[in-house]
């Protein structure tokens, strides 16, 4: 479906986007291919990128994004006080001994964005990055946000239910990772607070453990954001008194 934008905006916001996912700077042979344009429109629009400093063009040929979308996305933390409501509690969870907690919101019809993330203490870690674009259907803060916008079947029931999403391999073979949402006022969910980290180290007795301190978290985040806390609430009292365990999204 074409977009109601202005084409030149549309192509040149493509282009930017190109490098979301880009482990390292491209050619425009590679960004031709990524964006489906002629080398001679990419070029044109690039000029215009390069000038405001959102692209530029290094030594060897190569093209990586500039200045100007970090100075914005500092301008964005700036006036964004979810920041600072979230921040202090990922550090908190990782002072609590946790695995490496983060914070996730829908971006798209199929992928979840990474908004904050603290890495645990210990040695070893998932690969999770802040500003990283994750698959909404594998993981367990994908499958929260899932469930609730009312994704159907039995495995999203059981979310909206406990509250609490665990997910083993599903993303990466090697790393397990749990997931509860937050919610802001009238009850939508705004996002998923989210504990990742290799998978032996998600064992009954740990996964109890974080499943309790992330839902504290929770409660504390959506309070702070105007939201009920019923669900959470209840997720928590069950977690405590171990009334049910914990749900699985994939084995």
């Amino acid at each position: 479906m074409p977009s109601p934008g202005v084409a030149a905006v549309d192509r040149a916001l493509t282009i930017l986007a190109a490098f979301e996912d880009a482990p390292e700077p491209m050619t425009l042979a590679e960004l031709a291919r990524r964006t489906k344009m002629y080398k001679s429109t990419l070029l044109r629009l690039m000029t215009s990128l390069q000038e405001f400093g959102y692209l530029v063009q290094l030594a060897d040929g190569r093209y990586h994004l500039g200045p100007t979308p970090f100075r914005l996305g500092a301008v964005y933390q700036r006036s964004n006080s979810l920041h600072d409501r979230v921040m202090p509690l990922l550090r908190q969870l990782v002072a609590d001994g946790t695995e490496s907690p983060s914070y996730h919101v829908r971006h798209d019809s199929r992928r979840r964005l990474c908004v904050f993330r603290v890495d645990s203490q210990h040695s070893t870690l998932d690969r999770v990055e802040a500003g990283a674009l994750l698959p909404l259907d594998r993981g367990a803060a994908g499958r929260v946000i899932l469930a609730l916008d009312g994704e159907k079947g039995e495995a999203y029931d059981e979310i909206r239910e406990g509250g609490i999403a665990v997910s083993f391999g599903e993303r990466d073979p090697d790393c397990a990772g749990l997931a509860c949402p937050v919610f802001g006022p009238g009850g939508k969910c705004v996002g998923a607070l989210s504990l990742s980290g290799p998978k032996p180290r998600f064992t009954g007795d740990t996964i109890k453990t974080m499943t309790s301190l992330l839902l504290k978290a929770a409660i504390r985040l959506t309070r702070a954001l105007g939201g009920p806390t019923d669900l959470l609430d209840a997720a928590l009292a069950a977690s405590v008194d171990d009334a049910r365990p914990a749900r699985r999204a994939r084995r």
